[in-house]
Parts: C-alpha cells; structure tokens; sequence
C-alpha cells in the first residue's frame, strides 16, 4: 500500500508529445519551475515534454493555484494544471488534454464518455471514443480559433511567412507551398524560430508546414514555446489546419474545412467550422509508477 508521502505518476503521450501525469486531487504538490524542469528532464528526471496536474477546479482555487475559475469552468469540473518542461505554465495543450481525459477515464476517475475538462484558456468538451489501460481516443472541443493577423519568423537566416493565430495560447503558422515532406523534415529545428515580439510579447509557438495535398492534409513540425522542438502539438496542429486552410481560400471564421494534420509522432484530424475547432486523436499511457519523495524534496 502506498503511504502518504509516495507521489504517484503516469506517462502518457498524444502523438508522441508526452507528459508525466501527476494525480494530485487535494492539491498537496507543490510544483515549482525547478521541480518540474527536473521532472521533465530526460537525464536526470522521467523525462516529458510538460506536466499534468490532475486535480478538480475548485480544489486548485481553494489552494491558490487559481486565482479565478476560468470562462466556463465550474468547481466540480477536472482541471488540466499544465507545465511546459521548463516550468512555466501554459493556457493550453490539445495533446496533453486528450492524454488528461484517457487517464480520468482509464483509472476510473470519471465514468461519463462526455465531460468538460478546465484550463487557463478555459473550458473544453471531450468526447471519450476510447479509454482502454493502455490505448485511448479522445475528440476535443477547442473552441475558438481566431487569426491574429500577417507575421514572419525567421529560421536560420531565412524569412518564412506566417500567420499569427489564437488557440487558447499564441501560434504562428507558416505554410510553405515549396516545402515537401522530405525537405520539412531536413530544417534545422535546434534553435527558436525568431518572431516578432511585439506581436507575441510572451512569446510563441512555430509551426512550419507543407500546403494543403490532394487528401486535405498536410505535414508540420512547430518549436514550442518553453520547450524547444516536439514531436507534436495539439493545439499546433489546429493552428496548422486553420492557416493551412486560410492558405487555400477558406475563411477560418466563417467557413467549414477538414485537415488531417501529419506530425514526427503520428497524427490528428481537425475540423473547423465557422471559427471553432474540434481536434479527434490518439492518447498512450505506457506506464504508471512512484516517484521517489525524496528525490522530489531535493529539487
């Protein structure tokens, strides 16, 4: 039997952008930048791309990790906590939410296949299709999409034009007619992507991706914010569809289009409809385990 010091974990991951999932329903952790940087650290910690506190919205508001609920958001409502590996905390993930939602429903925490699930970008409908111990399938409501206008980033000295959009958290979308699979997957991703800051003054994430094909679908690859490059991103890739589509002549606010967005780690399928968007895709949860209490006092 667990004790009241262990620290229980999952690892999950949506296309392979992964996430420790941290239950922690009385809100007891303390998360810290420098805890979660280590956590997410693939030496010296489990290794992820960012962390998932799994904890109901009024929980977290009682305990002052929320200073308010969220649009839409109500006490008893599941809160996705998340974290960017480098320990900031970030409004949104379309990945780390699916993954949020196969574990509620995988170990039990929640029965009902349709629910809202919180987060700082505010509320978000699931539909579970799936939520086996291992597999899941999971469609999200991610609301609404707005672009933000014209911009540039700028990647090994050469200018790519992009679109700014808003998923609940900030992206710049750069659709390039030349690019093909192949040549996308040979830039170098290492570095950030320059951006104008006055646009995006708490910076952003970069997608980078091929023109809409004969199936409706395209290749991307983005560099996210406090991150670096990952091998998705759920809320890039509804950015991704949304300039790809923009790109093609669909107005993404008033106009209805489907893309099948193709990443390094699989990929999703996002459909747009009069500025809202819906995002269905796969969720893993390959482990479960304890983390060491004091290895987590030490950082």
């Amino acid at each position: 039997m667990n004790s009241v010091s262990d620290i229980e974990f999952s690892k999950g991951h949506g296309t392979q952008n992964d996430f420790v999932v941290l239950p922690d329903l009385e809100v007891r952790l303390d998360l810290t930048a420098e805890r979660v940087t280590a956590l997410c650290d693939r030496q010296r910690g489990l290794g992820a791309d960012g962390v998932l506190r799994v904890a109901k919205a009024g929980a977290l508001l009682g305990a002052g990790v929320l200073t308010a609920l969220p649009e839409g958001v109500g006490a008893d409502d599941w809160f996705m906590d998340y974290r960017n590996g480098d320990g900031s905390i970030a409004e949104m993930c379309g990945n780390g939410i699916r993954v949020f939602a196969h574990y509620l429903n995988a170990n039990g925490l929640e029965t009902r296949t349709e629910y809202v699930i919180g987060s700082r970008a505010g509320a978000r409908p699931v539909l579970v299709h799936a939520a086996g111990p291992t597999d899941g399938e999971i469609t999200v409501d991610m609301g609404v999409v707005r672009e933000l206008g014209p911009s540039t980033a700028t990647l090994a000295g050469s200018a790519l034009a992009g679109v700014g959009i808003d998923v609940g958290n900030p992206h710049l979308a750069c659709v390039d007619v030349d690019l093909t699979a192949a040549t996308l997957a040979d830039l170098d991703l290492s570095v950030s992507p320059g951006f104008d800051p006055d646009l995006f003054p708490h910076g952003v994430n970069v997608e980078i991706l091929t023109a809409l094909d004969a199936d409706n679908a395209v290749d991307m690859r983005v560099y996210e914010r406090g991150v670096g490059e990952t091998r998705s991103c759920g809320t890039g890739t509804v950015a991704a569809a949304a300039a790809a589509l923009s790109a093609a002549g669909v107005s993404v606010a008033t106009g209805s289009g489907g893309v099948t967005v193709r990443v390094p780690g699989g990929q999703v399928r996002v459909e747009i409809e009069q500025g809202r968007a819906w995002m269905r895709g796969p969720s893993v949860l390959p482990a479960s385990g304890i983390l060491s209490r004091d290895w987590w006092d030490a950082q």
